[in-house]
Parts: structure tokens; sequence; C-alpha cells
């Protein structure tokens, strides 16, 4: 492996380049579904429990795959990995967009395994090669996801209102950005070198599941991917049992996703300065109970407070839990498999979030109770996250 450091100019500013792409485009292919959930149903008659399948599946590819991504970086290295990756969910995007249900689902599961590799390996690469500034790149990246999250919920609809082909255009397009991040990533396979390891894959899995700190990482990812994935996947329909348009309520989500992207570009740049991040994991959770009584009791025209308030929140406490990955790790290895560790348990705890609360909508009728059951999770999102920001490392 040539380190960053020692790589030419340009490939150290393709690097980083690259790094900005892949954070870019992990996030469109889930957040652009949200507003579309409406033009779905019509077209395809598809039940709110199999709508919450197209934001569910991804997660359960997440679930499935990260604890494996450390088999693929031992045989082909992290760049070739990400290169695969890039491809496949290139794919999973075009197969979606040809709007036939079988092929619906199969490119949401094949994005979904992509989007999996491309959540463990940033940080890895995070702690390989920018150790000393892994607070900055942590929010580089993880506040570029939040870029392609808000542009994909605001520009959703009016693409689908737009172009010819409706929500499967608009479901189509993002795959163009990922093919661009392809043709700028590959150029890095050069310098992928099989992790060569001294302990087990087995092994290495058996201590993690043994440590504390892990599962306070991962419970603390899966309890945050919870609630985002229910505000990606039914804040539009919240918004329009209020009164909203379909328009209107995709720019809502849109606003919740950029004032993300301002917490997870601010939080993890600041907490990394600390050894401790206890204070900041509280101070988000008091900011995300606010505004979901403001959203559960406002009224509408205060809706813009409260979405903004669960946008930062949401955004600060995902890059807290990226940035734990990297400052709870000793090194890249670890680093490797505590993050396929963490998003593995923490996505298949989060793929129960669309589905259940797309099931409670269907036997209530109304959204308080999926909004109440947001509010308790947070007990739950407070403590771990108080143990997981807790100066320590595996």
């Amino acid at each position: 492996m040539t380190s960053y450091s020692d790589r030419p100019r340009r490939d150290q500013v393709l690097l980083i380049a690259g790094i900005i792409l892949i954070g870019f485009n992990l996030r469109p292919a889930l957040s652009g579904v949200g507003p579309l959930i409406a033009m779905i149903r019509v077209s395809t008659g598809l039940s709110n429990s199999m709508l919450g399948l197209l934001t569910t599946l991804p997660l359960v590819a997440f679930g499935i795959l990260s604890t494996l991504t450390p088999l693929f970086t031992r045989r082909f290295g992290i760049e070739k990995t990400l290169s695969g990756a890039l491809l496949l969910l290139t794919l999973g995007i075009a197969l979606r967009a040809f709007g036939y249900i079988p092929l619906l689902f199969l490119g949401t599961i094949l994005l979904g395994i992509a989007i999996a590799f491309g959540n463990v390996l940033l940080p890895a690469l995070v702690k390989r090669d920018f150790d000393k500034r892994s607070g900055f790149m942590t929010s580089l990246y993880s506040g570029m996801m939040g870029v392609g999250a808000a542009l994909a919920a605001g520009l959703s609809v009016p693409i689908a209102e737009s172009f010819p082909g409706s929500w499967k255009t608009s479901l189509g397009v993002w795959g163009v950005f990922s093919f661009v991040a392809f043709l700028v990533w590959i150029s890095q396979n050069k310098f992928s070198v099989p992790t060569n390891s001294k302990r087990s894959f087995k092994k290495a899995m058996k201590d993690l599941g043994s440590n504390s700190l892990a599962w306070n990482v991962a419970l603390f990812l899966g309890l945050q991917s919870i609630a985002f994935y229910v505000i990606l996947a039914w804040l539009p329909d919240i918004l329009i049992s209020k009164g909203f348009s379909s328009s209107e309520a995709g720019w809502y989500l849109s606003l919740s996703q950029v004032t993300g992207v301002l917490g997870s570009v601010l939080v993890p740049v600041i907490a990394a300065k600390k050894d401790d991040q206890r204070k900041y994991i509280s101070a988000l959770i008091l900011l995300e109970a606010i505004s979901l009584i403001g959203l559960w009791l406002g009224t509408n025209a205060t809706v813009f407070l409260w979405v903004s308030g669960i946008g930062f929140s949401l955004g600060g406490s995902f890059g807290l839990a990226l940035l734990f990955i990297v400052l709870r790790s000793s090194d890249s290895e670890t680093a490797t498999e505590l993050s396929g560790m963490s998003q593995s348990i923490g996505y298949l705890l989060a793929a129960t979030g669309p589905i259940l609360i797309g099931a409670v909508f269907d036997l209530t009728g109304d959204w308080d109770t999926a909004l109440y059951i947001l509010f308790m999770i947070l007990f739950f999102k407070l403590y771990t996250g108080l143990k997981a920001g807790k100066a320590r490392a595996i």
C-alpha cells in the first residue's frame, strides 16, 4: 500500500475528490424515494408496508453485508472494493428506473449492497490515510452524504413532474452521478492492496462481539438510523396529512437534509477536538426531543423550525456515530472491523423503522403514535451515546 503522503499530488487530489463523490452518492438512491411514495403508490398499487420495503431493503443489505466487508478488503483491498461498489450502485439504480415491480425491488437490494460497502469503508479509509485529520475528513464526507440526500429529497418530485417517465426517471437520474464517481475513483485501484491480517476474521468478530464499547457504538448508530430512515421515508406523508402538498412536503424533507448537512459537518469537526464527546450527545438528543414534540403538537406555521431541528440533530448524531468508529479504533484494520460490525448491527436495527412505522400508520390511520415511538427511542439513544462518547479505544 502507498500511503496518502507518498502518493503523487494528482492522486492525492483524486483520492479526496473520490471520497467526496462517494459520500455524495451514498444517499440519493435512498432519500429520493420518500417524496415519490404517493406517485409510486398510485402507479403500482403497493401498500404502505410494501412501499416501506423500498427504504428498508437497503438497510437489510447494510446489515447482512457490512460485517462481511473485511473479507472483500482482505482479498481486493479498499480501493478495488469501492470501485466494484460504485458499479453495483449504478446497476441497481438503473434497474429501478424501469418501473417493473420485481426490478424495482431487485435494484433496491443491489444498491443497498453497494451502499453497504461504502458505508463501512469510508471510515476505514479516513482512519488509514487521514488519522490526524479524522474530524475534518469525517465532516467532509458525511456532509456530502447530507448534500446528496438533500438534493434528491428536494428535486425528486420536480424531476418526476417535469420529465417523461415520472417517478421512474426521478429514481434513475442518480445513476449518472454514481457512474461519474466510479470514473473518478477508478484511478485509485492501482494503490489497492489486500489487507494482510495477523488475526482471522472469525476471531476479530468474536473479540468485537464481546466488547461493550463496540456494542454501544453499534447500537447508537442503529438507534440514530431508525429515526433518520423513518424521517426519510415518511416525513412527506406526515406533512401531507397536515395539509401540505406533495411538492411542499418534498421541500421540507429537503430542508431536513440541508440542516442535517450542517449538523454532520459542524458536529464531528468540533467534537473531534475533544477526547470525550458525551456533552455533544446530550445536546443533540435534547434538540431532537424538542423538535419531535414540536412536529407532533405544533402548528403548520412552525413546521420549518421542527423539521430543521430534527435534521440538524440527526445529522450531527450521524456524524458523531461515524466519528466514533474512527476515534474508538486503534488502527485501520480495527476501524474496518468495527465499522462492519457496528453498521451491520446498527442498520439491521434501523431496518425495522420504516416498516414498523408504515404498519403502525396502516393500523391507526394517523402519525401520532409513530412520532411517540420516535420520542421513546431517544432514551435508549442517549444511554448508548453516552457510553460510546466516553474517551477510550478498542
